[in-house]
């Protein structure tokens, strides 16, 4: 829940010296420096209040430089995104986008007073940061436009957590303004990637938490997402411009963020996918999460590649596992029982017996030893410690191994009489028949009488 006063940014006796009447709407403070970044822009639809940052390529967020991103390839990271729409993007020509708003819950009543574009500037090879500012909701409809317009010249969208709030709110706010609309364009939301592989790692996927945990860059003084919403009701009231400067500043670090992001995934994994040496920023088990995506997205030469990588940069179990998967999905049982053995080994030598991981590794051991190994005993024994099946299944599961195992005994007893029976051979006889006998049957009296009865037969002739 927010808070219900200005954050410390913001001097507490502003609401205490607010002016009633028409001197209500002007700036009670000294000039801020938003009011010389920002001017006001003409359009067909009405002014919008506008701000454009140049940022150089030699830019770096943390240990990543911005310019990686122009170098990422659509592939990989239409690989992450389990989007093939992707895959034939230019990123180039990559339009990314924030939003500030007024409230979190989203819905008609959620404005977004602050919209923060980034995009590559070809002519003069450097990104730009474009914000607009909503210095009052009657500029909204011009605001909207402005991004249909950039949107239209863009081959794709790249947001954090936009799929579900920045361009959702955005196509209302458009239906609610009546304008036309937003183009449907190819969607990159980096949050669900960063969750596909870093979730299990990090307690929190929130943008600051990535950039402080993988990108290595921690922000100073930045406001607290919660506090975004008053701090712009406060502006609204006393026309107190210096309270958005964190705002806008946090806004800018988002997009600027996304440049990094796209670099980090698109760029680095296509390097460590052709050979080439780079220090990784990604943890070994980042790179077995990349082979568990790469496997969703049915890219198995690309899985195994993370696969190997992570369990020789030390990934431990979850490696093993990754590739195991991997190894069956193209069919290889042999290699995928090892694997899962060695991750259940570590796991069970960690003492995380009862971890949900462990469970799901005997459950796939035991299923590899029932059908590929044809070890019955093995596979009845793994199912001991327990699996993610209901209970119901795991006592079927046990009883049909049981009766397996009991017809194997059985099928070995019959193979040890029949290894006892005296062995038969087939000798050779007169013409192209032959006769089969015992070890040490006299075959000469079997075969005597016949030629007698064939002698008669002449003789009677």
């Amino acid at each position: 829940m927010g808070r219900s006063i200005p954050p410390p940014t913001v001097s507490p006796q502003f609401d205490s010296a607010r002016p009633e009447g028409p001197e209500a709407r002007r700036p009670t403070n000294a000039s801020s420096w938003i009011e010389h970044a920002f001017v006001e822009e003409e359009t067909p639809h009405g002014v919008i209040y506008c701000c454009r940052k140049p940022t150089p390529l030699g830019h770096r967020v943390g240990s990543i430089g911005i310019a990686t991103s122009l170098a990422a390839d659509p592939s990989v990271l239409a690989m992450l995104a389990l989007d093939p729409s992707l895959a034939g993007c230019d990123l180039r020509r990559a339009l990314y986008l924030d939003t500030e708003t007024t409230g979190l819950a989203g819905g008609t009543g959620t404005v977004p007073f602050l919209l923060g574009l980034g995009y590559y500037d070809a002519a003069d090879e450097r990104f730009v940061v474009e914000q607009v500012l909503l210095r009052t909701f009657a500029e909204e409809a011009a605001m909207v436009e402005h991004l249909r317009r950039r949107a239209a010249e863009a081959s794709m969208l790249v947001t954090f957590n936009g799929k579900a709030f920045d361009w959702s709110l955005l196509k209302t706010r458009s239906t609610m303004n009546r304008a036309d609309r937003l183009p449907v364009l190819p969607h990159l939301d980096l949050l669900h990637v960063v969750r596909r592989l870093h979730k299990h790692r990090l307690r929190s996927c929130a943008l600051q938490r990535i950039e402080e945990d993988i990108l290595g860059q921690r922000r100073v003084d930045d406001v607290c997402g919660a506090d975004i919403a008053a701090i712009y009701h406060h502006y609204v009231r006393t026309r107190d411009v210096a309270a958005l400067e964190p705002v806008i500043i946090h806004n800018s670090l988002d997009v600027v963020s996304m440049f990094a992001l796209v670099g980090l995934y698109g760029e680095q994994l296509t390097a460590d996918t052709n050979g080439d040496a780079w220090a990784s920023t990604l943890a070994p088990s980042d790179l077995a999460a990349a082979a568990v995506v790469a496997r969703r997205a049915k890219d198995l030469d690309r899985a195994l590649h993370f696969a190997e990588a992570s369990v020789e940069r030390g990934a431990g179990a979850f490696g093993h596992r990754a590739r195991a998967e991997i190894a069956k999905a193209r069919g290889d049982k042999a290699a995928a029982l090892a694997d899962f053995e060695r991750a259940l080994a570590q796991l069970d030598g960690s003492g995380a017996a009862a971890d949900p991981s462990t469970l799901y590794l005997r459950l796939e051991l035991a299923k590899l030893y029932e059908h590929h190994a044809r070890a019955f005993d093995k596979a009845k024994s793994t199912l001991v410690g327990g699996t993610t099946e209901s209970a119901d299944r795991h006592g079927l599961r046990l009883r049909r191994l049981q009766a397996k195992i009991e017809a194997s005994a059985k099928r070995a007893a019959a193979g040890e009489i029949v290894r006892n029976k005296p062995k038969k051979r087939r000798l050779p006889v007169s013409g192209k028949s032959t006769t089969t006998a015992a070890c040490g049957e006299d075959v000469s009296n079997r075969s005597a009488p016949r030629r007698s009865n064939q002698g008669k037969s002449k003789q009677a002739g």
